[in-house]
């Protein structure tokens, strides 16, 4: 079973030529249409893309067909063209407890607020995440490159910063929070 699937949204004609060539396509094929569409479960890691004539409402990752008709092969660029779209943008966000992080734009979000990070901000924030316990000589030689030797307040003076930005938007105290080991991100 393909990772990526492709949703055929009341087209029965696109559907079946589709379906015909599918063994020589990289996804797919599901068709839908409006009473069994809200049947199917829509996990947000699931690659997918929803091909319809018109605006589904609530429906995300779809491709309206609007300019009609359409040359096969340029339809089937556009397809791949979407799922590497969608593929980059799902793999560029990553969940901080109850913050997403965009990796893109360097930007960490909660509900409508956000707050632009530095690159050395969003590093330190994702390797605290992944290590869990991290000491400062951790810090020092996996983020900022320095010997672990070098007597610096660099990692502490950074993470000041960071902690009093997040209290100033998010009025969170406790995003990074120190251990007995060290630093840690719940």
């Amino acid at each position: 079973m393909n990772s990526r699937i492709l949703i055929i949204y009341e087209n029965q004609i696109l559907y079946q030529v589709l379906n015909e060539i599918s063994e020589s396509l990289n996804f797919e094929i599901i068709q839908s249409d409006e009473k069994n569409f809200k049947e199917f479960n829509y996990d947000q890691k699931n690659n997918y893309l929803i091909i319809s004539q018109k605006k589904i409402e609530g429906a995300k990752n779809s491709l309206i067909l609007g300019d009609l008709p359409i040359k096969f092969d340029k339809l089937i660029e556009i397809i791949n063209i979407r799922f590497l779209r969608n593929k980059f943008l799902d793999q560029s966000y990553i969940q901080i407890g109850e913050y997403n992080l965009d990796l893109n734009s360097r930007k960490i979000s909660l509900g409508n607020k956000s707050l632009d990070l530095t690159e050395r901000e969003t590093n330190l924030i994702i390797f605290i995440k992944d290590k869990k316990n991290v000491t400062v000589k951790e810090l020092q030689t996996k983020v900022w490159d320095y010997s672990p030797d070098l007597d610096t307040h660099t990692v502490e003076t950074h993470i000041y910063r960071l902690r009093k930005k997040m209290k100033e938007t998010f009025g969170d105290e406790s995003f990074i929070l120190n251990t007995s080991n060290g630093y840690s991100i719940d």
